[in-house]
């Protein structure tokens, strides 16, 4: 398999502040969506400045395109496109004078390509940007960021701020892009809907550490949500939780091996939120089972 991103032991402290990114690992395979999912502070910005070199890292790897970001050429910037949560554009500016700047910028800016999803994102084309509302605003920042030539995406909260149908074009955009295993996206959202329609691979991160990486696929038909009373716990496999939480009369049990459970567990239909939940509050690799 090979990987538009490889990030291997990636450590970075912060002055001032209790915070690190602890040994931060995981892949983005070409052709795919890796949903990025934490809360608020758990280090998603951060290890994508460090993908973009705008935060300097302690130790470790990070690879794009095969090559480690350190020694690549400064045209692999041209391949990369960014979309964070707030709008870097001259605001003076409207859609087709956008465009103008961005020929000179981007050796491989695609005017079509770019004009194609100005229409169906419904963008006004002689309306100053510092007008756009926020999704408004979010949309045109995503048809740039697909519109010259890149082979991976970055993007942070790329769909907030959209409604329900802005977020659908987005999302079938992405899926678009990766559909000729050419391409390569990087997605955080806290809509995590969002990331449970698009991403074939799931990397949950908390406090600056990777708690858990798995593919959807194997989310889905491996683990599940198993609701049982403290004293059933030793009747689980103690190798397949990954975390638990007590309820008032019952415990919520992450588990990765549903199928070797005996039938007499309830399992929960779940959502990538009820993981999230789960993980934030506690891990065996942190408490171990009482």
């Amino acid at each position: 398999m090979e990987y538009a991103l490889e990030i291997e032991g990636l450590c970075k402290s912060f002055s001032k502040s209790r915070f690190a990114l602890k040994n931060i690992s995981f892949s983005v395979p070409y052709g795919s969506i890796t949903g990025f999912i934490g809360e608020n502070g758990a280090g998603k910005t951060s290890t994508m400045g460090a993908i973009l070199q705008t935060l300097h890292i302690d130790s470790g790897s990070i690879k794009i395109f095969g090559e480690r970001i350190a020694e690549a050429k400064k045209e692999i910037n041209n391949h990369i496109g960014v979309v964070y949560d707030a709008m870097n554009f001259s605001g003076n500016l409207d859609v087709i004078k956008l465009s103008k700047v961005f020929r000179y910028l981007y050796h491989n800016w695609d005017n079509q390509e770019y004009f194609n999803y100005i229409e169906l994102f419904s963008l006004p084309k002689k309306q100053k940007i510092n007008s756009f509302s926020r999704g408004m605003a979010m949309k045109l920042s995503i048809a740039v960021a697909l519109s010259h030539g890149a082979r991976l995406l970055i993007l942070d909260e790329a769909t907030s701020g959209l409604d329900p149908v802005g977020r659908e074009d987005v999302l079938e955009a992405l899926l678009k892009f990766v559909r000729d295993q050419k391409g390569a996206i990087l997605l955080s959202s806290h809509i995590t809907s969002d990331i449970e329609k698009v991403a074939d691979t799931l990397v949950f991160i908390k406090k600056g550490e990777i708690v858990l990486k798995t593919s959807k696929n194997d989310l889905l038909n491996n683990y599940a949500i198993i609701q049982c009373k403290e004293n059933e716990l030793n009747d689980l496999r103690l190798n397949g939780i990954i975390a638990y939480k007590n309820q008032t009369d019952y415990v919520d049990v992450l588990v990765s091996n549903k199928n070797e459970l005996p039938a007499k567990f309830h399992k929960k239909n779940f959502s990538i939120d009820d993981i999230t939940l789960l993980l934030n509050f506690r891990r065996l690799k942190q408490v171990g089972i009482p």
